[in-house]
Protein backbone atom coordinates (compact mmCIF):
# COMPACT_ATOMS: atom_id res chain seq x y z
CA UNK A 1 0.00 0.00 0.00
CA UNK A 2 1.02 3.64 -0.73
CA UNK A 3 2.03 5.80 1.44
CA UNK A 4 -0.90 8.51 0.39
CA UNK A 5 -3.01 5.77 0.96
CA UNK A 6 -2.13 5.32 4.78
CA UNK A 7 -2.55 8.23 5.34
CA UNK A 8 -6.07 8.40 4.43
CA UNK A 9 -7.43 5.09 5.66
CA UNK A 10 -9.71 6.59 8.42
CA UNK A 11 -11.49 8.71 5.25
CA UNK A 12 -11.82 5.28 3.54
CA UNK A 13 -12.96 3.38 6.74
CA UNK A 14 -15.71 6.46 7.55
CA UNK A 15 -16.70 5.92 3.94
CA UNK A 16 -17.24 2.22 4.03
CA UNK A 17 -18.99 1.78 7.40
CA UNK A 18 -21.32 5.20 5.99
CA UNK A 19 -22.05 3.14 2.79
CA UNK A 20 -21.93 -0.17 4.20
CA UNK A 21 -24.95 1.81 6.82
CA UNK A 22 -26.79 2.91 3.53
CA UNK A 23 -26.82 -0.54 2.31
CA UNK A 24 -28.14 -2.51 4.85
CA UNK A 25 -31.10 0.52 4.95
CA UNK A 26 -31.71 -0.19 1.29
CA UNK A 27 -31.78 -3.88 1.75
CA UNK A 28 -34.16 -3.83 4.50
CA UNK A 29 -35.81 -1.56 2.57
CA UNK A 30 -36.38 -3.65 -0.31
CA UNK A 31 -37.16 -6.52 1.87
CA UNK A 32 -39.83 -5.37 3.76
CA UNK A 33 -41.02 -4.08 0.13
CA UNK A 34 -41.08 -7.82 -0.98
CA UNK A 35 -42.89 -8.74 1.65
CA UNK A 36 -46.03 -5.96 1.47
CA UNK A 37 -49.11 -7.66 -0.28
CA UNK A 38 -51.08 -5.54 -3.33
CA UNK A 39 -53.68 -4.50 -1.94
CA UNK A 40 -57.12 -6.67 -2.60
CA UNK A 41 -59.50 -3.88 -2.90
CA UNK A 42 -57.64 -2.48 -5.78
CA UNK A 43 -58.72 -3.15 -9.75
CA UNK A 44 -56.37 -4.20 -11.61
CA UNK A 45 -55.95 -4.99 -15.26
CA UNK A 46 -53.03 -6.80 -17.09
CA UNK A 47 -51.60 -4.19 -18.01
CA UNK A 48 -51.34 -3.33 -13.95
CA UNK A 49 -50.44 -6.82 -13.01
CA UNK A 50 -47.57 -6.59 -15.84
CA UNK A 51 -46.54 -3.16 -14.34
CA UNK A 52 -46.45 -4.39 -11.14
CA UNK A 53 -44.62 -7.89 -12.08
CA UNK A 54 -42.16 -5.59 -13.97
CA UNK A 55 -41.55 -3.42 -11.36
CA UNK A 56 -40.95 -6.74 -8.45
CA UNK A 57 -38.35 -7.70 -11.08
CA UNK A 58 -36.20 -4.42 -11.30
CA UNK A 59 -36.48 -4.17 -6.97
CA UNK A 60 -35.11 -7.74 -7.01
CA UNK A 61 -31.82 -7.04 -9.31
CA UNK A 62 -31.37 -4.06 -7.36
CA UNK A 63 -31.91 -5.98 -4.13
CA UNK A 64 -29.23 -8.28 -5.28
CA UNK A 65 -26.80 -5.47 -6.41
CA UNK A 66 -26.87 -4.50 -3.11
CA UNK A 67 -26.36 -7.35 -1.47
CA UNK A 68 -23.17 -7.68 -4.23
CA UNK A 69 -22.07 -4.79 -3.04
CA UNK A 70 -22.86 -5.20 0.84
CA UNK A 71 -20.66 -7.70 0.69
CA UNK A 72 -17.67 -5.98 -1.28
CA UNK A 73 -17.73 -3.46 0.93
CA UNK A 74 -18.13 -5.76 4.39
CA UNK A 75 -14.11 -7.34 2.49
CA UNK A 76 -12.91 -4.30 2.42
CA UNK A 77 -13.55 -3.66 5.94
CA UNK A 78 -11.80 -6.81 6.60
CA UNK A 79 -8.82 -6.00 4.31
CA UNK A 80 -8.65 -2.68 6.39
CA UNK A 81 -8.65 -4.84 9.72
CA UNK A 82 -6.12 -7.15 8.35
CA UNK A 83 -4.01 -4.68 6.95
CA UNK A 84 -4.31 -5.53 3.54
CA UNK A 85 -6.84 -3.06 2.35
CA UNK A 86 -5.23 -1.20 -0.69
CA UNK A 87 -3.50 -4.06 -2.46
CA UNK A 88 -4.21 -5.13 -5.70
CA UNK A 89 -6.22 -9.15 -5.14
CA UNK A 90 -4.22 -10.03 -8.29
CA UNK A 91 -1.20 -8.02 -9.04
CA UNK A 92 -0.29 -7.59 -5.14
CA UNK A 93 0.71 -3.74 -6.18
CA UNK A 94 -0.95 -0.85 -4.59
CA UNK A 95 -4.80 0.45 -5.67
CA UNK A 96 -4.18 3.97 -6.75
CA UNK A 97 -5.68 6.42 -4.28
CA UNK A 98 -7.81 7.89 -6.71
CA UNK A 99 -9.66 5.23 -7.15
CA UNK A 100 -10.36 4.07 -3.59
CA UNK A 101 -11.49 7.60 -3.28
CA UNK A 102 -14.35 6.60 -6.17
CA UNK A 103 -14.90 2.65 -5.38
CA UNK A 104 -13.32 2.34 -1.47
CA UNK A 105 -14.10 -1.37 -1.59
CA UNK A 106 -12.10 -1.95 -4.65
CA UNK A 107 -10.26 -4.92 -4.50
CA UNK A 108 -8.35 -5.12 -8.07
CA UNK A 109 -6.00 -2.45 -9.32
CA UNK A 110 -7.98 -0.35 -12.42
CA UNK A 111 -5.47 -2.39 -14.67
CA UNK A 112 -6.45 -5.58 -12.96
CA UNK A 113 -9.98 -4.96 -12.50
CA UNK A 114 -10.26 -3.68 -16.11
CA UNK A 115 -8.39 -7.24 -17.58
CA UNK A 116 -11.19 -9.01 -15.66
CA UNK A 117 -13.76 -7.40 -17.51
CA UNK A 118 -12.17 -7.28 -20.94
CA UNK A 119 -11.97 -11.57 -20.25
CA UNK A 120 -15.39 -11.51 -18.89
CA UNK A 121 -16.76 -9.89 -21.92
CA UNK A 122 -14.79 -12.29 -24.15
CA UNK A 123 -16.79 -15.13 -22.91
Amino acid sequence: MDLPTQTHLKTMRQALEYRLAELRAEIHAAEMTSRTPADATEVSDRKDEAARLQAAEVGEAEERRDVDELRAVLAAIERLDTGSYGDCSDCGEAIGLERLRVQPAAARCARCQQAREHRAAAR
